[in-house]
């Protein structure tokens, strides 16, 4: 009849009108979940007279309610109270041995020398012979460029044990006795010569310099930020925080962590068209004098000599003997390959092969700075059948994603959020690691590889605690719902060191650093993979990214804990 709708077509007009009303309503209801949660999550982190405004586009002050406030008028504490008494105990952890002042008329004569400096081997208890399972323990004495001997402690001096023909190396324990003496204890874990090698890093004046840089200047390297709308462009100065001026501030807090992130609100554009994030630059402020503290081959990363032998011969283990040590090592080299000692056996993975059956079925995710991008170009460069996938990104930043169809088995990179210090990046692509891990289903086949240190060196300790602590709050969450998710931590590793170097990724930096991590995943179920001790006990000289063959056996670690 004419006019009239058949029954199926108005049936069918039905079940769409419902189709379309469920979606209006669940996009409805979880519009509304997401809001109440970040409203929620924005009262425990923001102060009460922000929490109705709009995160991450109003412009607001920095807040200074905790007692470690800086010359900027902002606090580095973290913002949940809650988290206030873990991190006094990390900074008790880290805590340096009072270092000698450096006034503005100092005298270089009295400061630490390497070459005035000396170790000794100290004689085996007994006056007996050393054996595979013993320890070897060194005296050191710092003296200044007069040869005078140091009275007070605080200088940076790395140690290990070595031997060229055996490719053998392992890491040694610094002890500082706080007057001018150090001891240095090593493992010894193979049969033959063993040669010690110490090095002064930096003075202990030099140590009062870079404490004070952190104290009056974390903001020395600065970050930019473009904001565009339309044809209208500019630019503003980014960090953790920022001096308070009668400029206003765009607060970029992530609002799930409490990590903090500001920038000057921009005199014509709303702080929603901020589109990218880069490193801005470096503002060196050190007097002439001062800079004399950080000289390479004079006082930054120069051997100290031997006063007597160098080396020792290490006779076979004795099998009725059972000693305790008095250090803890995570392994060493033999051959060339790394040989671990916490009971992990490291398997050798020396062609495409062997890597690809590993990751078969596997999803590894990686997170982190550069020293773990390394890692997902070795994946990439050392098996073909893995093709990256051309996201169109910057070689430098990412995210990056690698997939073997065969294998069914993907490995992708995403670099943290601010301080990064990589080129200009899209806001839509700063992603913190917490929040990533909280997207993540995990399982068996998943891996997630985190490596987070470099880009924090110039900021107080507290900013990297807070970070870490937000990482493993996510870190246990995943465990919880899924745990058999695997998830390695990489620590950092020393580096080459030029003045800049030393003014912002100085190893006294990274060791505190390595340090807190330790302590914050202590007794988490994850894998640390000892980066520190791994380009430490090698021949090759110290890289921020380390060279191929130390690559190669962190690989063969990494491996071997998802493997094996």
């Amino acid at each position: 009849m004419k006019g009239r709708v058949h029954p199926k077509l108005h049936y069918f007009g039905l079940i769409v009108l419902f189709l379309a009303m469920s979606v209006i309503l669940f996009t409805l209801y979880n519009r509304t979940f997401i809001d109440l949660s970040v409203s929620k999550v924005a009262q425990e982190i923001l102060p009460q007279d922000q929490t109705n405004k709009k995160i991450n586009s109003k412009c607001t002050p920095a807040v200074s309610t905790a007692p470690h406030v800086t010359k900027l008028g902002c606090s580095f504490y973290p913002l949940f109270p809650k988290e206030t008494a873990e991190v006094d105990l990390l900074r008790d952890l880290v805590a340096w041995p009072e270092t000698p002042p450096v006034p503005s008329n100092f005298s270089l004569n009295k400061t630490s020398d390497p070459a005035h400096s000396s170790f000794t081997i100290l004689p085996q208890k007994g006056a007996g012979s050393w054996h595979v399972g013993d320890e070897l323990e060194v005296l050191i004495q710092i003296c200044d460029f007069h040869g005078e001997p140091k009275k007070s402690g605080g200088d940076v001096i790395l140690a290990r044990l070595h031997n060229p023909a055996l490719s053998a190396g392992v890491a040694g324990q610094v002890l500082d006795h706080r007057n001018g003496s150090y001891s240095a204890v090593f493992a010894l874990p193979w049969e033959g010569s063993a040669q010690v090698e110490v090095t002064l890093v930096h003075p202990s004046e030099a140590v009062t310099v870079l404490q004070k840089l952190t104290r009056e200047q974390p903001d020395r390297i600065y970050f930019k930020s473009l904001f565009r709308s339309g044809s209208v462009t500019e630019t503003t100065t980014c960090n953790v925080c920022l001096e308070t001026t009668q400029q206003n501030l765009c607060n970029y807090t992530n609002v799930y962590t409490g990590d903090r992130w500001f920038c000057y609100k921009p005199k014509k554009l709303d702080c929603d068209a901020r589109t990218t994030h880069y490193k801005g630059g470096f503002n060196q402020n050190l007097k002439p004098l001062e800079e004399k503290l950080f000289q390479s081959n004079v006082n930054m990363k120069v051997s100290i000599p031997a006063v007597g032998p160098a080396n020792i011969t290490v006779l076979p283990k004795l099998k009725e003997e059972n000693r305790t040590a008095k250090t803890r090592r995570s392994g060493y080299y033999y051959q060339g390959a790394w040989r671990a000692l916490d009971g992990t056996t490291v398997q050798q993975f020396n062609n495409s092969a062997a890597i690809s059956q590993c990751l078969k079925g596997k999803v590894v995710h990686m997170f982190g700075d550069s020293t773990i991008r390394q890692w997902f170009e070795y994946f990439v460069k050392s098996v073909p059948d893995l093709k990256e996938f051309n996201l169109k990104n910057s070689k430098q930043n990412g995210p990056f994603m690698a997939l073997d169809y065969a294998r069914n088995t993907l490995v992708t990179f995403r670099c943290h959020g601010p301080p990064i210090r990589f080129s200009s990046i899209l806001v839509t692509q700063l992603r913190y690691i917490a929040n990533e891990l909280d997207g993540l289903k995990g399982g068996t086949d998943t891996v997630v590889v985190i490596g987070i240190w470099s880009h924090f060196s110039t900021f107080p300790i507290e900013v990297y605690i807070k970070r870490l602590l937000s990482i493993r709050k996510s870190v246990m969450r995943l465990l919880a719902r899924a745990p058999t998710t695997q998830v390695v931590i990489r620590t950092a590793n020393p580096k080459s060191l030029t003045l800049y170097e030393a003014l912002t990724n100085s190893d006294w930096y990274s060791i505190q650093r390595d340090k807190v991590l330790r302590e914050i995943f202590k007794g988490v179920k994850v894998r640390l993979l000892d980066a520190w001790e791994m380009t430490l006990a090698h021949h090759l000289p110290h890289n921020l990214h380390p060279e191929p063959p130390i690559i190669k056996n962190m690989i063969d670690v990494l491996l071997s804990y998802i493997c094996f």
